[in-house]
């Protein structure tokens, strides 16, 4: 499968879906980016291992200790070279969200909400709710909120409809 983090464009992309910056965040670090390559490259380095390690913890079912090792060192990583602080904002939607402003190397501390739901998920004991998606050809992970906990797809409009489609056809033919 080809990587879906190509460069820094499509990180800052996959971050503002994720909810982890807004589009002001964004368009900032879009165009600090292109004054400090460096530093977009070292931020791209590093939400890859993170994804990485990340990914591991969830198909494990956060049961192998070596990825359970990982993905704390690859946290732990990523905390300790973001200085900044922490704050309560409105989002424009009237919903209340925490945020982390960088203090220093604005490109560490992009990854600094996804490390720390991370971290959540990890010392709340809800990793077991965070899984990959069912479609075989999907690399994506993701948190299932619901309370049943029975989603299987990272996304309904896309996988989930691939899925029902092909089963739909499936019982066209037979």
């Amino acid at each position: 499968a080809t990587d879906a983090l190509l460069d820094f464009a499509t990180m800052v992309r996959w971050l503002g879906a994720a909810q982890v910056i807004d589009a002001e965040r964004a368009a900032g670090m879009t165009r600090r980016a292109q004054q400090q390559p460096a530093g977009a490259s070292a931020a791209l380095v590093d939400a890859r291992r993170v994804r990485a390690a990340l990914r591991a913890l969830a198909e494990s079912g956060g049961t192998h200790r070596e990825s359970r090792l990982n993905a704390v060192a690859e946290i732990n990583r990523i905390l300790g070279r973001s200085a900044g602080t922490r704050r309560l904002e409105m989002r424009a939607d009237g919903a209340f969200a925490r945020a982390f402003v960088p203090g220093g190397d604005a490109f560490a501390g992009l990854m600094i909400p996804l490390v720390e739901s991370a971290a959540d998920a990890l010392i709340l004991g809800e990793l077991p709710r965070v899984r990959r998606c069912a479609n075989p050809s999907c690399h994506r992970v993701f948190y299932d909120a619901t309370k049943n906990g029975g989603r299987r797809w990272c996304d309904m409009a896309t996988c989930g409809n691939r899925a029902k489609a092909a089963r739909h056809r499936a019982r066209g033919r037979g």
